[in-house]
């Protein structure tokens, strides 16, 4: 597969049975952020695969136009658009019967979400909210800033990087707002997996491990770690030690502490081993990501899609 998106290992074809195929977006970095945006023609066919896939990273899609089905989780929803809904890393979903479908698709990592990490918080109760209609209110404010995101991006000007930070940021926090004055939805209980991504998003770094998460949703070790590997492709700790690098690369790049306090902050008694935990997570050290600005201080968009007569990238 060509463009920004890639698959995790190997191609589809080498995927053992039952095994659905992961995502990566691909961005050069340092040369590139973590963000993408474009309508579903300039992000490529991907952007409507029609096979089952998870990925690696968020995507958020506006769908303005089109016939079709979208599925996410084994949940179906008929396109009525508009439509603004958000797909979460390791989320299993695909297109079907899609015509002329018409909008735009984002796609950002983790990492994009530096400067507010408590919106992984309000994405995480996103992605599990059914796909819903835009009413006439709603799509007055979502078509502009996502019409700004993209303009941002195209133009890629002095400081773009910061601009597109908080421009999804207040996307996420008026969608959010938006679901909570949505109309009911039946209520229920939530998966294991769910309680487990909301621990994460929303506990102290510090005080995180798989056991304690394990021990407070009321399973064992390995019956989390069996199903939430099946359901986002990725181990308990792996998930856990993102949600640590994460808040020691927002330390680092937004405050003055100390590399020792950092540690501290993300629940490393020894500066030496968090060193090397930070440089294996990342491929460099505490003191060399914070003397680059952290990852986030580009001024280059992925070249795959920069442009028109762009090369694909999936979703």
């Amino acid at each position: 597969m060509s463009g920004a998106t890639v698959l995790t290992d190997g191609d589809i074809e080498d995927e053992p049975a039952g095994v659905f195929p992961m995502h990566r977006l691909d961005v050069p970095m340092p040369n590139s952020l973590p963000f993408a945006i474009g309508t579903f023609d300039s992000i490529g066919p991907m952007s409507r695969a029609d096979f089952p896939h998870r990925h690696t990273f968020y995507e958020i899609v506006y769908v303005t136009g089109g016939t079709g089905t979208h599925v996410r989780d084994l949940h179906r929803a008929e396109l009525r658009p508009p439509h603004l809904e958000f797909i979460l890393p390791g989320q299993l979903h695909h297109w079907e019967d899609c015509r002329g479908v018409e909008g735009y698709v984002v796609l950002f990592t983790e990492d994009f979400l530096l400067d507010h990490p408590g919106d992984r918080e309000i994405l995480r109760r996103l992605g599990a909210a059914p796909w819903r209609r835009l009413d006439e209110r709603a799509n007055g404010w979502a078509g502009p800033l996502v019409a700004d995101l993209d303009r941002e991006y195209r133009m890629g000007a002095g400081g773009f990087d910061s601009v597109l930070r908080a421009l999804l940021h207040i996307l996420i926090v008026r969608a959010g707002r938006r679901l909570a004055e949505g109309p009911a939805v039946p209520e229920r209980a939530p998966s294991v997996v769910e309680e487990f991504v909301g621990l994460v998003a929303g506990s102290d770094p510090a005080g995180l491990s798989v056991r304690a998460c394990a021990e407070r949703i009321g399973v064992s070790v390995g019956h989390l770690s069996e199903i939430v590997k099946e359901a986002t492709g990725r181990t308990p700790g792996e998930l856990v030690r993102q949600a640590r690098t994460h808040e020691a690369k927002r330390l680092l790049a937004r405050t003055e502490l100390t590399v020792r306090q950092v540690a501290l902050r993300v629940g490393f008694d020894d500066p030496a081993y968090f060193c090397r935990f930070f440089r294996r997570e990342t491929g460099t050290s505490p003191g060399a990501f914070r003397k680059g600005g952290g990852d986030f201080h580009h001024d280059h968009r992925i070249p795959s899609i920069a442009g028109s007569g762009a090369g694909s990238i999936g979703s």
